[in-house]
């Protein structure tokens, strides 16, 4: 739900999902009323993320079209003197180093330090002397830099979404040296020219590396966004991450605040009573992610109307399920209820009749449901014929770690109360024996059995939208009475983003 290659500053690149200016969002006076959804990060994950933007900067400057520079000046008895650089190109570029600071209730400053570029192209030079006399050249040329480079990124709000604007960008020119054809030694005629264009070159070259450092900024925002939204989002199922209040900027933090509201077929609950409170988090870790009782409830709401709370059980798995120990009661009940068909000509489905409620506590995460449970045994050449049919209200406790890129989810605590008990072996329903059976297996095998698949087909869609492509470390996930808080360190994946930056050029 946290996005993520191209390049402006991998700092950049993450934080621009997590903040914005309210310059032209309204929020009203109680925004935390309507949040579902927040992240905050800490400075420990900017200062891990901007070590990469070495390659950012490199990408720029290489990236940047210098326009060719000209100019002229009158001299003493050589007449009026003109030039022009052409074909300039950067090679040879390096950064000593490059830090980063959450200025607080203002923004992000980068400061790049020691940016050497060795600048290359074509010198084209010609004067008219005193007696008429015109002389044309045409030379190579390398220009020797040292630079710093400082970055204020403003973050704006544009119709909820974030729009950045880094145009707040210098160059101080530590050296700018001209050497001609290679020659390294001082002449009349390189001074000539180091003195006619280095102010010229300083203005060129402040102005279309800082451009191509807001254009990269451009197309790195609509990644992040294109990739958070699609991170959210299957099929007609739809997380409405936009902004619901002004972020917090801190010295040690930055906090963005989302609506969370979980959209379905263009239908949306609404959320107003938020219990949402920066205190809720700490600066322990590098990453937090906190989930409102409202968005989690909605999400299932959305999963049990789009037919996604089934599953199918058979062989193996159903021998599993009704075999689960190996006692006279549970054979004489699996005979009953099977009637000597084997399980690979048997199939098991459990759904959920109603819609799950969801309540994190502290214990962890309650889920209350009315589920249905039907076997059937399938004959060859036959009608299936229904076996056995049961609904049950199940209320579970699960708690939910992540490990080894791996969601799991363990049932603590459980209870089932039968609602409504059919089977074709007790058509009765007095045969006691094969309804506490059944009750005891649900509790023992059944319930684990179903959080585990839905566990694995979290996982499976989580990757699906590559989560495990990132490094994460350490994951707690917490819940307390009404939220639900994801913290974890983490590694980025910078091939990421250099495979976006490098197809984006």
């Amino acid at each position: 739900m946290c996005w993520a290659g191209r390049m402006m500053l991998r700092t950049f690149s993450i934080l621009l999902v997590l903040v914005h200016t309210a310059a032209a969002c309204e929020f009203g006076r109680f925004p935390y009323r309507a949040t579902g959804i927040v992240c905050r990060m800490t400075k420990p994950a900017a200062l891990l993320l901007n070590r990469e933007t070495a390659q950012v900067i490199q990408a720029a400057f290489r990236n940047a079209k210098f326009p060719n520079i000209t100019g002229e000046r009158s001299m003493r008895l050589l007449g009026r003197v003109a030039y022009g650089l052409s074909n300039i190109q950067v090679n040879d570029l390096s950064i000593e180093r490059s830090e980063v600071e959450l200025k607080e209730d203002d923004a992000i400053a980068i400061s790049i330090k020691n940016v050497t570029a060795l600048f290359k192209g074509t010198l084209t030079y010609g004067y008219a002397g005193a007696w008429f006399l015109q002389l044309f050249h045409s030379v190579d040329f390398e220009i020797e830099s040292s630079i710093d480079l400082q970055l204020h990124i403003d973050l704006m709000c544009q119709k909820d979404q974030v729009v950045p604007d880094a145009s707040d960008c210098y160059l101080t020119f530590h050296k700018l040296t001209l050497h001609l054809q290679g020659d390294k030694q001082p002449g009349w005629l390189k001074q000539l020219f180091t003195d006619f264009i280095s102010f010229t070159l300083k203005l060129v070259l402040k102005r279309e590396v800082c451009k191509e450092i807001n254009a990269v900024a451009q197309t790195l925002t609509n990644f992040i966004l294109e990739l958070a939204a699609n991170f959210v989002r299957d099929q007609d199922i739809i997380v409405d991450i936009s902004l619901a209040s002004d972020p917090v900027i801190k010295a040690s933090y930055i906090e963005s605040h989302h609506k969370g509201l979980v959209l379905y077929k263009n239908s949306s609950s609404m959320l107003s009573d938020s219990v949402f409170s920066p205190s809720l988090l700490t600066e322990s870790r590098m990453l937090y992610f906190w989930l409102s009782e409202h968005s989690l409830s909605s999400l299932a709401a959305a999963a049990f109307s789009d037919g996604r709370l089934v599953l199918t059980l058979r062989g193996e798995k159903l021998q599993e399920l009704f075999e689960m120990e190996d006692t006279e009661t549970q054979r004489k009940a699996v005979q009953m209820i099977f009637q000597g068909t084997s399980y690979n000509d048997s199939v098991a489905k459990v759904w959920s009749l109603t819609q799950p409620q969801i309540s994190p506590q502290p214990e962890g995460t309650v889920v209350r449901s009315l589920v249905a449970v039907e076997v059937s045994i399938l004959p060859t050449g036959e009608e299936p014929l229904v076996a056995l049919y049961m609904e049950k209200e199940i209320t579970v406790t699960v708690q939910a770690t992540y490990a080894e890129k791996k969601l799991i989810l363990q049932p603590v605590d459980s209870s089932v109360e039968i609602k409504v008990f059919k089977c074709t072996a007790d058509p009765s329903g007095e045969d006691q024996s094969i309804q506490s059976f059944l009750q005891n297996m649900i509790l023992v095998a059944g319930i684990p059995e179903v959080t585990s698949s839905i566990g694995s087909a979290l996982t499976s869609l989580l990757n699906s939208k590559r989560l495990d492509l990132f490094d994460i470390i350490n994951p707690e996930i917490i819940a307390r009475k009404g939220y639900v808080i994801v913290q974890l360190d983490f590694g980025f994946p910078s091939h990421l983003l250099l495979n976006f930056f490098e197809k984006s050029l």
